[in-house]
Parts: structure tokens; C-alpha cells; sequence
């Protein structure tokens, strides 16, 4: 045996996609035997003795046995794991090693979004020492956990501080006119919006965790399969995201190059007949050091329903000013007979504007005088030619708040426009979209020793979300990675510029990011004055011990955490209880987070948080009061 062992791992090591730092790697050598890797097949055939014990010979053809590989590769003697020992010692896990993506209805169970900076760390690419895990749950796994959950200590805030929740506002449809933060699992959270906000969202606007491939990484996952595992993660959200878009609503996706790629054929996948646009953003001007390339830019993607036009102009950082007569190439009066019409002026103001006339009618000049003293300036250049405005008559009201009138030393009137609008190129650049200058700078300002990492710069966002709702003021926009509330913040912006009563829903499950999106759309209100908010939670139930495992520091803590979770927890139906205490010494000698990562695994995910079927269920003891906001919220919306 230990020979086999030993002659084993050192063919292996012969392929170097199987090794790391001179350590062989399970879980890859596992998946590529899984997907029949020809290379890794060869290797094998190429010992005698391996080929005598990984392959059946039938009729002179070998087969490759890759289950009974697999299980000799899982085996604690190949390479010594603790943790994956006592897992197999007490049956807790069913190890079969499926790629995640070749099943079909599987859910990424996440208990955190991401990772925040722990402990006293204080460079964002220092190396973080603490993990949380993701569960891949299959299909027989799942039964209430997309259920619709309970929401809990609902608050109403305002300029004036925290109130007593006192109801939903709505409209005369009966749908919810409030802007609303809520704290909980996002799956969970968006499953729930759905019974009320299907159909009805305008804008969807995330920046979710990026999944580098160095230290910086904010998506910890406990596989090597990352990608498929990220993949899942942003399947499972976007598919129920998609039900809660109008018919010409628009997703945006922020996102850097580790997965842009991978994202592109994951949202062509789940949005058939959908547009997809990828636009860059430089984010960073001086750029992150590469092997070989700084990199500056980051990229969001916006979806759509394919035909429609849903993305208006964006701002300009600096105004251009043009002479609103039409120059060049195609700019006679013969060309657009609708662009020749007067601009009426009165006091060097413009009053109004005349219209077409007829093909044989030719002004007197290009400054004409009526007898009341109002002038009409016609589109005629220097040499008397007569050419066009750069707008119709018939769409002048659009842009006639930008013209304004510019008067010669020899008092000839000319008509001046101002362009502080352009249409969105595919590269955005410019200070206002620094991350740094215009988003770290801007949340470390609000909670002092509070840390949210990557924030985006306001001016993005801003500018994302004006070019979907610019000329919709009732319009719902929602951010379920909301992280530091840099979304709802730039709603507010745009609300106060133009009176808009447009409405954010934000969802965040990290402690530190609710308080610091809290406490910055708070200095939000305050400063104009207006607007306020409804922040809920989703109503815990496991979701309470993987707080606790979370915050356990010490390993006698965690123990007695194990006797609440056999009185209280929903544990996994894969958890024997009695054989996991008579393997306690084992449990013991466990490293401190390979305890908390069993524990979590112990908790049936179905029962994170209460859902709303059972809100009358005494076990969970749910308030009168929260019965009452949860009946005001789903209403007859639930079925």
C-alpha cells in the first residue's frame, strides 16, 4: 500500500497542473479524473503497476476505473486531512466530487457576500485569516430554502432619526412606495421581492464580489472548481433577478476582467432575446501592477430586451458651447426643410420660435426685425447661405432650455447651444470616475475605522444609473451587493436635481456594510433635507448559530455551541448526532476554523432564516407586530 502511495504521488508530480508549491493538489487531480483527462489518463498507463490497479481490461480494451481512482485519491493516507478524515470517519459529507456545473438545479448556498477586513488588518491586499465557506446544495437538498422568509425589526428613518414602523406607503395599485434597506441573504431576500416587485424593477445595478486569483479575492470558496462555483453563485441570483425587471427594464453588472469573460456567456445563456453591451470604465487611472500590465479599467455590463431604446444621454464634465446653426456636410436648408424656421428674440432673449415656411419663402436676412421689436434669426451663415438649425422644429422643446443669445460688437444676433449631454461611448474615463478619489475617500468619511472594500466611485454609479432612469421619476432601482450604499446614494442625487421620486431597494447581509449604508444614506437625508427609509431583516432561525460559529474565538465555545445546535438548530439530515459525540475526541483535535466550517455544515441551509408559511408557528414565536408588517408587505401578493 504505501508504496502505491508513494509511487503514485510521485507520477503524479510529473504533470505540473497537479502541483503547487511542491504539494500535490486533491481536488484538481480528482477533477480532472472526473472529466477523463487524456493527459492524466496517459500518465497513468505509463506505470505498470498503476495500470494494474486503475484499469479493467475487457476483451483487450483498458478502461480507466475512475471511481475507484477517485476514492484512493480521497482517502486520508494519500494526503492527510484532518478535517476531510473526520468527515469521512463519521459519514457526514457524501463525497462524490461532481462538478457543479453539470447539475442542473443546484443552489450556491453563501453565507457571506464576501470578506471585510478582520482583526487588525489594514492594507486591503494583506492576506485574510479567516474564511467562510460556501455549500453546493443539490436538488433533492432543496425544499424551503427559496421559500419566501420572514422580515423583522422594521424601522422607519428620517432627517429626524429612527421611528416606530408605522406601514408601507402605497400608491393607488397598491405597490410600495418606499425606499427599502434590507439585511439578510440576497438569494433569500430576492426570492422574497419577487411576490411583490415582480415586473415592477427598472434598474438592477450590482457590483458583486470579483474572483481574482491572488490574495485580493472577495469570493472565498472552499472548492477548486472557482469558477464554476462562481458561475453558480451568480446563476442562481441572476435568474430570479431577471423576474423582477419591467419588460424595458435594464440590468447593469459591474465587473473586472477575472470574469468578464465568463459573465458575458453566463448572461447570454439565462437573457435569450436580450441585448448585451460591454462598456470599460477607468476606475483606477494609476492603475494595479501586473506581471506584465497595469490595469486601469474595470467593465459593466448592460442587458436589455433586444429592439428596445432604453439608454439616454449621459452628463458631460465640462459643457461644450456651439453656434446652434448647422455646419459642414449636409447642413444647407435643402437638407432638413424642417430645421429652417426662425428663433424669435426680445431683449437679447429668446422668446420663442417661428415656424417652417414655405419652400419659396427666403428672409429678408439673417437678422430680421418684426414691428413690435422682436427679431427672428434665421440659420444664414456669413456669405448669406441659407442652411439649418441643428434641430427640427417639431423637437426644438427638447433642447430649448440649453440655447441662449450671443450678440455681435456690430449687433448682429447669433443662437448659441449648450451641450452638457453626450451619448454613452463604450469607454468611460475622467476624474469623476476614481475609485479612489470618488468612493474610498467618500465612505471612510462616514463611520471613522469602518471598512468597505472597492467601493465604486459615485459618478459611476451615478452616471449607470441616469442613463436608465434620466426621464423616469417614479422608477424602482435595485442593488442586492449594496456594500456601502454607494446606489442608493446616487438615487438620492439624482432625486434632488430633478424632484424625482424615484425609489432604491437595497439588500446587504454584512454587518459593517448595513452600518455604513445606513449611517450614509442618514447623512444623505440630513443634508437635503428630505426622504427617509424602511430598513428591515430577514427574521433568523440557523442563520443565528452561523453568526455564532462566525464570532466563536475559542474552541470551549464552539463545543458548547454544538450542545445549543442539538437542542435548538435544524440540523442537516446527513448529521448523526450520536456518532459525531462518539468521535468527540476527534472533533477536539480539529483546528479551530475547521471546527466552525463542520458546524456550519451540520445546519440544514432549508432553515436559515423563518419563512413566511410558518409565521404562525409558536415555535418560532413571532411578534404580533412582525405578523402584522409581514401581512402589510406580502398581503395577497403571497401564494
Amino acid at each position: 500500500m504505501e508504496n502505491l502511495l508513494d509511487n503514485l504521488k510521485a507520477l503524479l508530480k510529473k504533470d505540473e497542473r497537479l502541483v503547487s508549491e511542491g504539494e500535490l493538489l486533491r481536488n484538481k487531480i480528482i477533477g480532472l479524473a472526473l472529466k477523463l483527462d487524456k493527459d492524466l489518463i496517459k500518465l497513468l498507463l505509463s506505470d505498470n503497476k498503476m495500470k494494474e490497479v486503475f484499469f479493467v481490461d475487457i476483451d483487450g480494451t483498458l478502461i480507466f476505473d475512475k471511481d475507484k481512482f477517485i476514492k484512493f485519491v480521497s482517502n486520508k493516507q494519500f494526503l492527510p486531512d484532518s478535517y476531510t478524515a473526520f468527515k469521512n470517519k463519521i459519514g457526514l459529507v457524501d463525497e462524490k466530487g461532481e462538478f457543479i456545473s453539470e447539475k442542473k438545479d443546484v443552489v450556491l448556498s453563501w453565507p457571506y457576500k464576501d470578506c471585510v477586513l478582520e482583526g487588525g488588518m489594514t492594507k486591503e491586499d494583506q492576506k485574510r485569516d479567516k474564511i467562510f465557506w460556501n455549500e453546493i446544495l443539490a436538488p433533492d437538498e432543496i425544499s424551503r430554502l427559496l421559500d419566501p422568509k420572514v422580515f423583522t425589526n422594521a424601522k422607519r428613518i428620517d432627517k429626524d432619526g429612527e421611528h416606530k414602523f408605522d406601514g408601507f406607503r402605497t400608491d393607488e395599485k397598491g405597490d410600495i412606495k418606499d425606499n427599502l434597506i434590507i439585511k439578510g441573504n440576497n438569494l433569500l431576500v430576492l426570492h422574497s421581492l419577487k411576490k411583490r416587485f415582480a415586473g415592477k424593477v427598472k434598474l438592477i445595478y450590482i457590483d458583486p464580489p470579483y474572483n481574482p486569483d491572488n490574495p485580493r479575492n472577495t469570493f472565498t470558496y472552499n472548492n477548486s472548481f472557482k469558477h464554476s462555483t462562481w458561475l453558480t453563485f451568480m446563476k442562481n441570483r441572476l435568474e430570479v433577478a431577471k423576474l423582477l425587471l419591467k419588460d424595458d427594464g435594464v440590468l447593469q453588472i459591474a465587473i473586472d476582467e477575472n470574469e468578464q469573460a465568463r459573465l458575458g456567456v453566463l448572461i447570454d445563456e439565462l437573457f435569450h432575446g436580450y441585448e448585451k453591451h460591454c462598456i470599460t470604465i477607468v476606475h483606477n487611472p494609476r492603475g494595479v501592477q501586473g506581471t506584465n500590465f497595469s490595469y486601469t479599467n474595470e467593465f459593466v455590463y448592460f442587458v436589455f430586451k433586444k429592439g428596445l431604446k432604453v439608454i439616454h444621454k449621459i452628463k458631460r464634465d465640462t459643457p461644450l458651447v456651439e453656434e446652434f446653426r448647422d455646419h459642414g456636410g449636409e447642413s444647407l436648408r435643402s437638407d432638413a426643410k424642417n430645421c429652417f424656421y426662425p428663433v424669435l428674440v426680445k431683449d437679447n432673449k429668446i422668446v420663442g420660435f417661428g415656424e417652417v415656411p414655405s419652400d419659396d419663402f427666403h428672409p429678408k436676412g439673417k437678422n430680421v426685425k418684426r414691428e413690435d421689436g422682436t427679431i427672428e434669426v434665421w440659420p444664414i451663415d456669413v456669405k448669406g447661405i441659407e442652411r439649418k438649425w441643428v434641430f427640427a422644429r417639431q423637437s426644438i422643446d427638447e433642447i430649448k432650455d440649453k440655447l441662449f443669445v450671443k450678440s455681435k460688437d456690430n449687433g448682429e444676433i447669433d443662437i448659441f447651444r449648450i451641450k452638457d449631454e453626450k451619448i454613452p461611448r463604450t469607454v468611460w474615463f475622467g476624474s469623476r470616475y476614481d475609485a479612489s478619489t470618488h468612493g474610498s475617500k467618500i465612505v471612510n468619511k462616514i463611520i471613522e475605522g469602518k471598512t468597505v472594500s472597492f467601493p465604486k466611485s459615485l459618478y459611476a454609479v451615478y452616471d449607470c444609473i441616469y442613463s436608465v432612469v434620466k426621464t423616469d421619476k417614479e422608477a424602482i432601482i435595485l442593488d442586492f451587493f449594496a456594500g456601502s450604499g454607494t446606489t442608493a446614494h446616487a438615487v438620492m442625487m439624482l432625486n434632488n436635481e430633478d424632484s424625482g421620486n424615484r425609489k432604491f431597494i437595497l439588500v446587504e447581509q454584512l454587518d459593517e456594510h448595513v452600518e455604513v449604508a445606513t449611517q450614509r444614506i442618514k447623512n444623505e437625508i440630513e443634508k437635503f433635507g428630505k426622504g427617509d427609509f424602511v430598513y428591515l431583516e430577514l427574521l433568523k432561525w440557523n442563520e443565528k448559530f452561523v453568526d455564532e460559529i462566525k464570532r466563536a474565538e475559542t474552541k470551549e465555545e464552539l463545543k458548547k455551541l454544538w450542545e445549543q445546535m442539538k437542542e435548538k438548530a435544524f440540523l442537516s439530515y446527513k448529521v448523526d448526532v450520536k456518532t459525531i459525540d462518539e468521535h468527540a475526541k476527534d472533533f477536539e483535535d480539529l483546528s479551530i476554523e475547521d471546527q466552525k466550517r463542520f458546524l456550519y455544515e451540520c445546519l440544514d441551509k432549508n432553515h436559515l432564516y423563518v419563512n413566511y408559511s410558518e409565521i404562525d408557528d409558536e415555535e418560532y414565536g413571532v411578534s404580533e407586530e412582525d405578523k402584522k408588517l409581514n401581512r402589510g408587505f406580502y398581503g395577497k401578493y403571497h401564494g
